[in-house]
């Protein structure tokens, strides 16, 4: 009895700080990823009294300060998160739904020309740097956020369309779908009936990390100036534009910079728990 006895003793006194590790987790991710989160989806329409612009930059003036053009930092940041997360959920939306069939039609078909077809011109555009693949595109279009939606798309779809690709080839060449295909089954059914379905797992979690990366394009386009110009309300483009007097009001920096790690981090946490959940489901 002793030795079960103490067992059963250190165990019950090791589950009270794993329970209060994950409390306190799953706290701090909700609470990176509510902040951020909230400010940028609810702040554009939160009733703010306008204020006078007063000189840039200027220490007297209420916190947290003014930017460079003597508004109140304040407005910045209620309005300047919704852009950023809109246009990186846009263009994965955007190419998930270009990607996804391509790489099932490329993993599917029994005609290899037709694969080559489809995946070659992938390859090219994995050849080139994302952030500078994004740069040239946007020096040839015109700066419009659904332009820029359209360019974060197009450097991710290359790497969707090869994901679902290589998921989806494992899956086809099962027992079950070549008695499906001598069944007489449609290639719709297929493809979509259990394909598609067999390879969700893959595409959600792909689909996180994909998220993520698509906002970090997207507040590196706003820091360069793409898509977003120095007057736009933009998190990534007010620490562009405040750094100059980062020293006299670095609320301007610091507070919008501060807002995107939180972000980013939270996302990265977020889906990182969901696939250690999954993995030991």
């Amino acid at each position: 009895m002793g030795p079960l006895q103490s067992g059963a003793l250190e165990s019950r006194h090791s589950r009270p700080p794993d329970r209060r590790k994950s409390l306190w987790e799953r706290i701090a991710l909700t609470a990176l990823l509510a902040v951020p989160l909230g400010i940028a989806l609810v702040g554009p329409f939160l009733p703010v009294p306008a204020g006078d612009r007063t000189q840039p930059f200027d220490p007297a003036a209420p916190w947290p300060g003014t930017d460079h053009l003597g508004s109140s930092v304040l407005d910045g940041l209620l309005d300047g998160g919704w852009g950023i997360v809109v246009t990186a959920a846009a263009a994965t939306a955007i190419a998930f739904l270009v990607g996804l069939p391509i790489g099932l039609a490329a993993a599917a078909t029994r005609h290899r020309w037709l694969d080559e077809v489809l995946m070659r011109p992938f390859d090219l555009l994995l050849a080139l740097p994302s952030l500078l693949l994004m740069l040239l595109l946007a020096s040839i279009a015109p700066p419009t956020a659904w332009m820029l939606v359209l360019i974060v798309a197009l450097v991710n779809l290359p790497d969707i369309a090869r994901i679902v690709r290589a998921a989806a080839l494992e899956v086809a060449r099962r027992p079950a779908v070549e008695a499906m295909w001598l069944q007489g089954e449609s290639r719709g059914r297929i493809l979509i009936g259990y394909i598609a379905r067999s390879i969700l797992p893959t595409v959600a979690a792909d689909a996180g990390v994909r998220l993520v990366g698509a906002f970090y394009l997207v507040a590196a386009a706003s820091f360069l100036g793409v898509g977003a110009g120095p007057e736009a309300s933009d998190w990534a483009v007010m620490v562009d534009v405040n750094r100059g007097g980062i020293f006299l009001s670095p609320w301007g920096v610091v507070l919008p910079a501060a807002l995107l790690v939180a972000l980013s981090v939270g996302l990265n946490l977020l889906f990182d728990r969901l696939l250690n959940r999954k993995a030991t489901a």
